[in-house]
């Protein structure tokens, strides 16, 4: 099976209680670009883009950015 890599937007900012465009703020990213993320439109992220997220939401742990969708988990 096929493994594909989730950007866990939605869920920070539900964790961080936060929207969308005030994450866009926080990193200095697109608020057209963290959509297209949150909403998997997107096929991939830039790693400034994870380390800004990390750095606006003070993440030490990559895992809660992005992830493996536990749909194609075995």
């Amino acid at each position: 099976m096929e493994k594909k890599v989730n950007v866990n937007i939605k869920q920070l900012l539900l964790e961080y209680n936060i929207s969308l465009r005030e994450l866009s703020r926080l990193t200095d990213i697109g608020h057209d670009k963290l959509s297209k993320l949150a909403n998997q439109k997107r096929q991939g992220i830039h790693f400034r883009h994870i380390e800004k997220i990390a750095e606006a939401l003070n993440i030490e742990d990559i895992r809660k950015i992005i992830d493996f969708d536990k749909n194609d988990r075995r």
